[in-house]
């Protein structure tokens, strides 16, 4: 019996000897966390290269995951879910110190044009009249409120309106010379920089261009504006189909497509067009998602109250029978109008407004990585006459 706790006293003394550094090293680490998947992409957080910076000192551990958006819904979720592991595998005498970061995921690597911009997203809409500039405007400073870097193409020549729903009306861009080429610096607001014809022509001046020279500027707002690195640049495209769409997808690869319809039959008869249009065999822009604007009315004095005005659901029926994601729905209320006229974004006024857009642009951030982890890289499209 005295031998026995004897043999087990001096088994105890040895495994305290060996200090829990040398029993953690990064490659267990890695390993345990190899057990833990983004839940959206479906892949674990090692092989995505999710997991850097590991550092064990004594019984202390610290390591980062860098998650694929800064806007990414379920970062509490994958955290716990990276402590719960370690517990499991390590015991409780450790102290995990995990930072959760992001760095915005693309597949442009390497692109002619726009070699800064890791993501472009297209918004567009079958028919005006539904929303999609007031949808680009808050989605674009949504993101920004959210931790990317973002810009904005008001690539709606005839009819431009980002310089007023973003209060700038009557500023100009600056020039600078780079070598022999004008760089037109853009317009930044609410942490969004845009560039629009509004802001080259005077405000009450229709402008009354050809396909041609609508291109054209639309090339010239791509290639000779000074962007800079950003994460997101949203291209708020003229309603309908037209050559405003066939440049975009001629001029730079296309990340994905956003549809905004509103619940109307008409106006998704309409969105179906604009929807096929991107999954065209030659244009062939993945789909990220539907949107369904103007999806109920909830009067100031009621707010647990919805009145369908439009129909219930249409948004969300398109996406169901397309098989692409439903991004979420925005009510119509007072409240985007009275801002789209002042100014100032809906998006950035405390309410259940903010609290749409803010869950939308996690919607719209979250199918960007999914589809960048899934997905080949758009190419370029060649009209062939």
């Amino acid at each position: 019996m005295i031998a026995q706790v004897f043999l087990r006293r001096i088994l105890d003394l040895t495994c305290k000897k060996i200090p829990k550094a040398m029993q953690l090293t990064p490659e267990l680490l890695k390993k345990s966390l190899s057990k833990v998947q983004d839940p959206d992409i479906k892949r674990d957080l090692v092989s995505l290269g999710m997991i850097q910076g590991i550092e064990i000192e004594g019984n202390k551990v610290r390591f980062t995951v860098v998650l694929t958006t800064p806007a990414c819904p379920l970062k509490e979720v994958i955290k716990n879910n990276c402590l719960e592991v370690l517990t499991e595998d390590f015991g409780t005498d450790w102290k995990w110190d995990i930072t959760m970061t992001a760095t915005v995921t693309t597949v442009r690597d390497a692109a002619p044009v726009l070699p800064q911009v890791k993501n472009i997203i297209a918004i567009a809409s079958g028919k005006g009249g539904v929303g999609k500039s007031t949808t680009s405007v808050n989605l674009a400073v949504a993101l920004a409120e959210l931790g990317a870097k973002v810009g904005l193409i008001d690539a709606d020549i005839s009819g431009p309106s980002i310089p007023t729903m973003f209060n700038v009306e009557g500023e100009q861009p600056a020039v600078k010379k780079e070598g022999e080429k004008n760089i037109i610096v853009p317009i930044t607001q609410y942490g969004v920089k845009m560039m629009s014809i509004g802001f080259l022509t005077p405000t009450d001046s229709a402008v009354v261009w050809r396909g041609p020279m609508a291109s054209s500027a639309l090339r010239q707002f791509i290639a000779d504006v000074e962007w800079g690195e950003l994460d997101y640049l949203l291209i708020d495209l003229p309603p309908g189909t037209s050559d405003i769409h066939l440049t975009l997808v001629q001029t730079v690869p296309v990340t994905g497509a956003v549809i905004v319809t509103t619940p109307q039959k008409v106006a998704l008869a309409d969105a179906t067009k604009g929807l096929s249009m991107f999954r065209q065999a030659q244009i062939n822009v993945p789909i990220l998602g539907v949107v369904e604007n103007m999806a109920y009315f909830t009067p100031e004095e009621l707010p647990n109250h919805k009145y369908h005005l439009f129909g219930k659901d249409g948004g969300k029926k398109l996406a169901e029978k397309y098989e692409v994601p439903f991004l979420g729905e925005i009510p119509i209320v007072q409240s985007i109008r009275e801002s789209g006229d002042s100014g100032y974004p809906a998006v950035l006024k405390s309410g259940p407004t903010q609290e749409a857009y803010l869950k939308l642009a996690e919607e719209v951030a979250r199918q960007i990585a999914i589809r960048n982890s899934s997905f080949e890289k758009t190419e370029l499209v060649e009209i062939k006459l």
